[in-house]
C-alpha cells in the first residue's frame, strides 16, 4: 500500500481518481491538487464514505516548482500522478527529482507557444532520474499508454518482428452539441489543427492538416471517417519497436465537428499567438476553450462507444501475421460507474493502472521510459480487471 499524489482535477483525473478509491487496497491514501482547490474538496465530499482511501486535498499551482516541492515533501507521497496540462510536465518532473518522488504522466510536454509534440524534452532527463534512483513513466494513458502497452505485448507474444502498426481511435460518441471537444479543447484543437506525420522507412513523412483520410468499419461503432495525424506515441515506438518500417496514427472526426473547425480556423480562433484585445493580451484558442462545454460536463448527454486499437502487420516464425487488439468502451456504461464519458475513463483507468504499477514496484527501474519499455503482462491484465477489457482478432481488416 502506499500514497499518491493526483495533480490535476479534471475529467481525466477524476476517473483515475475515483479507481484509486476502487483499489484502496493498493491506494492507502490519494491527495487531490489543483489551482482550484475547490473543485477537489467537491470530489473528496463525493467520494468519502464509499472508500477506505483516505483523501486529502490541496492547492497548488503545477507551474511553480516551489510550491510543487512544499507539497510534495508536506505529503509525502510514494509516486506523483501527473494529470494537469501537458505544458507542466517538466515543472512537475523537475519537483519530482528535487524530492525523489516517482513520477507518471498521460502525455508529453508541449511548450504552451508553439504546436510541438516531442518526447525530446522530457527524454533529456534520463540520466537525472536515474541517478537519482526513481522511475519516471511517461504516456500511461490509451493513445499514448494502452497503444503503447499493446504494440509492447504483441511483440511479446504474437511476433518475432512487428513491421507495421496503425493505431486507429474512434469515438462514436453523439453528446448533441454542434460543436464540442472530448478533452480539454485546447490540447484538442491544437492537435488536430497541427501538421499529420507518420514513421515510414526510418524517417518522418509530413502531411497537410487532416489531409489524408480514410474509412474503417469499427465493431460497435460502424463505418467511421478516419483521419492521419501526428501523435506522441509513434515517435517513442520508432525506437523501442525492433524491425518496424512504418507507423501511423489515425483519429475519427465528424463532418459537424471538422465544419465548425474550420469555420473556426478561418477566424483566426485556433490559433495560439497573443492578440490585444481591450487593452489586454489573450490567446484566441485560450478565449475559445472558456466558451465550449467543459469535457467533464459531457458524460450524462454522450451516447455511443469508442474503439481504440493497434493493427499490427509482422512476421512469427518466418510467416506473415496481422493482428489487432482493440479495446471497446461505452460512453453510458462510463457515466454510470464513475460519472464521466468514455474518452476520460479510457486515458483515467491507464492512468491509474499505471501509477499502481509504479507504487507497488511491479514496474520499478531508475531513469525516464515509456511505457511500452515495461513488461505488459501486468498492465493486461490490470487492464481487464479494472473496467477497459481488450480484444483481439487475427483476420482484422487492414487499412489500405
Amino acid at each position: 500500500m502506499g500514497k499518491a499524489l493526483i495533480i490535476g482535477c479534471g475529467g481525466v483525473a477524476s476517473v483515475a481518481i475515483h479507481k484509486c478509491c476502487q483499489n484502496s487496497e493498493i491506494f492507502e491514501g490519494i491527495c487531490i491538487a489543483s489551482r482550484t482547490k475547490s473543485k477537489c474538496d467537491a470530489l473528496k465530499e463525493k467520494l468519502e464514505g464509499s472508500t477506505r482511501t483516505k483523501i486529502e486535498t490541496a492547492q497548488v499551482n503545477a507551474d511553480n516548482v516551489g510550491e510543487l516541492v512544499a507539497l510534495i515533501e508536506a505529503y509525502k507521497p510514494d509516486v506523483v500522478l501527473n494529470l494537469a496540462l501537458p505544458y507542466q510536465d517538466l515543472t512537475i518532473m523537475d519537483a519530482c527529482l528535487a524530492t525523489k518522488t516517482h513520477y507518471i504522466d498521460t502525455a508529453n510536454y508541449e511548450p504552451e507557444d508553439t504546436a510541438k509534440f516531442e518526447y525530446k524534452w522530457q527524454w533529456e532527463y534520463r540520466e537525472k532520474f536515474e541517478k537519482a534512483g526513481i522511475t519516471a513513466l511517461l504516456g500511461s494513458g490509451f493513445d499514448p499508454g494502452v497503444t503503447g502497452v499493446f504494440s509492447a505485448y504483441a511483440l511479446k507474444h504474437e511476433f518475432d518482428e512487428i513491421n507495421y502498426i496503425d493505431i486507429l481511435d474512434c469515438n462514436g460518441g453523439d453528446h448533441g452539441y454542434p460543436f464540442a471537444t472530448n478533452f480539454n479543447p485546447e490540447i484538442n484543437i491544437r492537435e488536430v489543427s497541427a501538421k499529420g506525420s507518420y514513421w515510414e522507412d526510418g524517417r518522418w513523412v509530413e502531411t497537410e492538416p487532416m489531409e489524408i483520410k480514410r474509412e474503417y468499419d469499427f465493431e460497435g461503432v460502424g463505418k467511421k471517417d478516419m483521419y492521419l495525424l501526428h501523435h506522441e506515441e509513434i515517435e517513442s515506438l520508432a525506437l523501442n519497436m525492433p524491425g518496424i518500417k512504418r507507423i501511423r496514427f489515425f483519429m475519427t472526426f465528424g463532418q459537424s465537428y471538422l465544419t465548425h473547425l474550420k469555420c473556426l480556423e478561418n477566424v483566426g480562433m485556433t490559433s495560439i499567438k497573443p492578440i490585444m484585445y481591450e487593452g489586454r493580451e489573450i490567446v484566441p484558442l485560450q478565449f475559445l476553450k472558456a466558451v465550449l462545454p467543459d469535457p467533464a460536463s459531457l458524460g450524462p448527454r454522450t451516447v455511443g462507444k469508442t474503439n481504440i486499437g493497434c493493427i499490427f502487420q509482422g512476421k512469427k516464425d518466418g510467416k506473415e501475421m496481422k493482428y489487432y487488439l482493440y479495446n471497446i468502451c461505452d460512453h453510458q456504461e462510463c457515466y454510470k460507474e464513475v460519472g464521466s464519458q468514455a474518452i476520460s475513463y479510457t486515458t483515467g483507468v491507464p492512468a491509474m493502472i499505471g501509477a499502481m504499477l509504479v507504487m507497488n514496484g511491479t514496474w520499478k527501474k531508475p531513469g525516464v521510459w515509456n511505457i511500452e519499455e515495461f513488461d505488459p503482462d501486468p498492465f493486461m491484465d490490470a487492464l481487464n480487471k479494472w473496467g477497459l477489457p481488450w480484444k483481439e482478432s487475427f483476420e482484422p481488416a487492414l487499412v489500405d
